[in-house]
């Protein structure tokens, strides 16, 4: 067992908890508000059990997962925006929360609890087709091309998980408004996903002919 490893993720992992906790409830000024409760476990609860099968089962993977270090300058914009995008959308569902601004039916907010876990459970599915992901945009010494699953539907099964993950987030927190902001994550992802695609066409065998093989990037017969 690799104990820096294990150290490294339990650290992010907390400081992850805590992050969101103060994003969260200090706006609301509330800490009984019950849709930041529900969204904070249906978020770390999986992501434990997720970390813990990495740890045991693919510690290459994990590590990968926890190197947040871009080299392309691009996506250290890509970055920043998103960072931007999470915080003004929480910090605003905590303050709609408050000040009870707009708020959803129940029936929504159940339903984005549904589609968030099922896409938890896409984004784990194409942790185990494709072993190089990570969560930078690199291509890794042997790494091939993989074409089946998920990947023989669209070319970024990750991105499109995360597009229902991230979309979903604020009807969980019953907040229209961070939603609105939420909604950017659809052009940050799209110039991560044409950036990515010129690296891999350079750099990774065989990424051109699985581009005319597999038509669409994020969402079959949209884009």
């Amino acid at each position: 067992m690799e104990k820096g490893l294990l150290k490294e993720a339990l650290i992010k992992y907390v400081s992850g908890i805590v992050l969101l906790f103060v994003l969260l409830f200090l706006p609301a000024g509330d800490l009984k508000w019950k849709n930041g409760w529900l969204f904070m476990g249906l978020l770390f609860i999986p992501m434990f059990i997720a970390g813990i099968i990495m740890y045991l089962k693919a510690p290459d993977l994990l590590r990968s997962r926890l190197n947040a270090k871009e080299k392309q300058s691009e996506q250290k914009d890509v970055i920043a925006y998103s960072g931007l995008m999470f915080l003004f959308s929480f910090i605003l569902a905590g303050l709609n929360e408050r000040f009870h601004w707009l708020s959803l039916p129940s029936w929504t907010v159940a339903a984005a609890s549904v589609i968030f876990l099922l896409s938890y459970g896409l984004f784990g599915e194409v942790l185990r087709e494709n072993s190089y992901l990570s969560r930078t945009i690199e291509v890794r010494q042997g790494q091939k091309v993989v074409d089946t699953g998920l990947y023989g539907i669209v070319r970024h099964p990750m991105y499109m998980a995360t597009l229902f993950l991230f979309l979903s987030m604020p009807l969980i927190l019953n907040s229209p408004v961070s939603f609105l902001i939420m909604l950017a994550y659809i052009p940050i992802i799209v110039k991560r996903i044409r950036n990515e695609e010129e690296v891999l066409e350079k750099e990774l065998e065989g990424y051109k002919e699985y581009k005319t093989k597999i038509r669409y990037r994020l969402i079959p017969h949209v884009w």
